[in-house]
């Protein structure tokens, strides 16, 4: 039986139509098994397979009833078929019956595939490859250092978006001006946060850590170089008081106490980055006794503090920097170090590369550039013997020090550690002394401690061979690597680090 359609058919505007639609099936197909067979995801590649060849589909699909109704329409002008009339469907007509079976086939496998691409593009637009590679200016900072995270197994949907279709449709009309921001090179640098509008932590972070499970001790180990001559190595052994957890089983102290069930704590902030906090209200859930402390520093009075938004405190206010650290100089500088990356033995080579890293740089290409010749005109100056003997090394030592730099700064988006302070510690920005200042008091006098055993207890410190142990149950009083007396007790530790690259 030869297949015939209905003559209306037979047009230019529904071949191209068919023919477009074809291709573009085909294409689908083949581009679908080719990337499910690979190992190797790549954005744009789903990009065209889940969202533009779909377009091209329905476009071709759409031109073929176009021109038929186009033909038609020329048909009655000419007079070929009535001004007037209901298309009729008479499947005892073979031109008829034939177009109802390629409508219905045709249309279930429409169906199908669109089934199969909405269900593809949905994941792929949810994929850490999307979120991370698509627009890679902007989002390469945030990609860089989530892959050395502890969220490195995380995706970002999983905590960005979360469960739930009404956060999944918040997430994309969001995306709409992100898309639009980019497109036109319109989008702050460095990007601000915290992020306006972001899901609470209590339906994202709790998914995995939730409040009621106990935490206990935690031995911490701090490796440290000084900046002398010998790079000397120097450690601080810590029991942290991780705490927190169901005070039902006996533990309601330590840090996690902030999120415990039965407490709530909220804080007054009167600056975009939550730095300056000039009052914290805490209420026992028990007891009802609700307790608020004023900053004695506080530089605003009840008027304005009363327009400030009031705002439970939950994991971010801490750990706000989960899966995006950048961190600082000195800190990666340190881990590069005591990795092996960078060669211990080359004379102030931790001094020489934290100066280098901590510089402004206006793209990363020039940081890498500048980096190298610092350390080799320092080497080729001062050391020249270890600049003839120990080539290897510095290059090595170079490497590792680019390395760690382009991982942590980023000179194009402005990404900087000082530019996305971290509140987790008290080392180059305020952190826990934001509150845990002695300067929180409450009308009854009672203080937020600054008490250091609070949060730690430092069971050994000091270098290899010049270490101190903690005995017994006392923990050991901090000392600092280098003799500044008593400078470390009178204020934080931020107010020396966030200016000094030491």
């Amino acid at each position: 039986m030869k297949l015939r359609l209905p003559s209306s058919f037979y047009n230019l505007i529904s071949y191209s139509g068919a023919a477009i639609a074809s291709i573009a099936s085909f294409m689908f197909v083949f581009l679908y098994v080719l990337s499910s067979i690979s190992t190797i995801e790549k954005a744009y590649v789903g990009i065209v397979i889940f969202i533009v060849i779909p377009i091209f589909i329905i476009l071709g699909l759409l031109l073929i009833p176009i021109g038929m109704i186009r033909q038609t329409v020329l048909r009655k002008k000419k007079g070929e078929l009535p001004a007037f009339g209901f298309p009729v469907l008479n499947l005892n007509s073979p031109q008829h019956r034939n177009a109802t079976i390629i409508f219905a086939v045709g249309t279930l496998i429409f169906f199908f595939f669109s089934a199969l691409g909405s269900y593809e593009a949905y994941h792929f637009t949810e994929s850490v490859t999307f979120c991370g590679t698509l627009c890679h200016q902007v989002m390469q900072p945030e990609y860089m250092a989530y892959q050395s995270s502890p969220h490195a197994r995380v995706t970002c949907a999983e905590c960005h978006v979360g469960a739930g279709a009404n956060w999944y449709v918040k997430s994309k009309l969001s995306g709409t001006y992100q898309v639009y921001a980019t497109l036109t090179n319109v989008f702050p640098r460095p990007i601000p946060t915290p992020i306006k509008n972001l899901r609470p932590a209590r339906e994202t972070c709790e998914e995995c850590h939730w409040p009621q499970k106990v935490y206990g001790k935690q031995q911490r180990l701090e490796i440290h170089y000084l900046p002398d001559e010998n790079n000397t190595r120097w450690q601080i052994d810590m029991l942290m008081n991780t705490g927190g957890g169901n005070p039902g089983l006996g533990q309601s102290s330590g840090i996690h106490w902030h999120i415990n069930p039965e407490i709530q704590i909220e804080y007054v902030a009167t600056d975009e980055k939550r730095q300056q906090i000039p009052r914290v209200t805490m209420t026992n859930r028990s007891t009802k006794e609700k307790i608020v402390y004023s900053s004695t520093e506080a530089t605003v009075d009840e008027s304005e503090m009363a327009k400030q938004p009031i705002r439970v405190m939950d994991c971010i206010d801490c750990h706000n920097r989960p899966s995006h650290m950048y961190r600082e100089p000195l800190e990666f500088i340190n881990m590069a170090l005591a990795s092996g990356v960078v060669d211990s033995s080359l004379p102030f080579v931790k001094r020489i590369a934290v100066q280098a890293c901590t510089q402004d740089y206006a793209t990363t290409e020039g940081a890498m550039d500048s980096i190298a010749k610092q350390i080799r005109e320092y080497y080729s100056a001062e050391y020249p013997e270890v600049a003839i003997g120990k080539v290897d090394a510095i290059e090595k030592s170079i490497l590792g020090i680019q390395k760690a730099f382009s991982q942590n700064i980023f000179p194009e988006m402005k990404v900087r550690w000082d530019n996305y302070v971290d509140h987790i510690g008290h080392m180059t920005s305020p952190g826990c002394f934001r509150c845990h200042d002695d300067k929180h008091v409450s009308e009854s006098g009672r203080i937020i401690s600054r008490d250091c055993n609070l949060c730690h207890g430092i069971s050994a410190q000091g270098t290899d061979v010049n270490k101190e142990f903690a005995t017994g149950k006392e923990a050991l009083e901090f000392r600092h690597p280098e003799d500044i007396g008593d400078a470390w007790r009178e204020g934080g530790c931020y107010e020396c680090h966030a200016t000094s690259p030491f």
